[in-house]
């Protein structure tokens, strides 16, 4: 699978998760600002600052993220997540605030493959990602437990 199909492949998954309002502003933004090779992707910049209307990046804080390039970067320096790991970022970053159950989580990251999967199998992916990302204490905690529930990605 090629990088594009892969930006394609996340961009369904998040774009099943927006509600109608939401939809039809990313659909204006995507009329307006034009559709490339028939993707509504643009380019991951390598630099650090980041071009507020692209669809592939994500700033928060330090954290950056990369859809298109599956790249997540936090004060600058390369975090090496697992495939999971990194779609399982993908998901909660682009949805902030958003209370996403394991049972969703395991639907949407692990799709087919969803019944070989455990609770406990998404909070080791959580807890081994929260350790990538927090390499030094003073960096936030990104992603929240909600008890019982499952986890979101808490905005700084």
């Amino acid at each position: 699978m090629d990088i594009e199909e892969s930006g394609k492949q996340i961009g369904e998954k998040l774009f099943l998760l927006l509600n109608e309002e939401q939809k039809n502003a990313l659909m204006q933004y995507i009329l307006e600002q034009g559709v490339c090779h028939g993707t509504v992707f643009n380019s991951c910049h390598t630099s650090s600052v980041t071009e507020k209307n692209s669809l592939t990046e994500i700033q928060e804080g330090e954290l950056y993220l990369c859809l298109e390039h599956r790249t997540v970067r936090v004060r600058e320096r390369i975090i090496n997540l697992t495939s999971k790991e990194f779609d399982i970022l993908a998901l909660l970053i682009a949805n902030p605030k958003r209370v996403f159950t394991y049972e969703l989580i395991t639907d949407l990251i692990w799709k087919d493959d969803c019944d070989f999967y455990s609770r406990k199998a998404i909070h080791n992916h959580i807890s081994k990602l929260r350790k990538k990302l927090r390499f030094e204490p003073d960096l936030p905690n990104y992603i929240e437990s909600v008890a019982g529930i499952g986890y979101k990605f808490e905005q700084l």
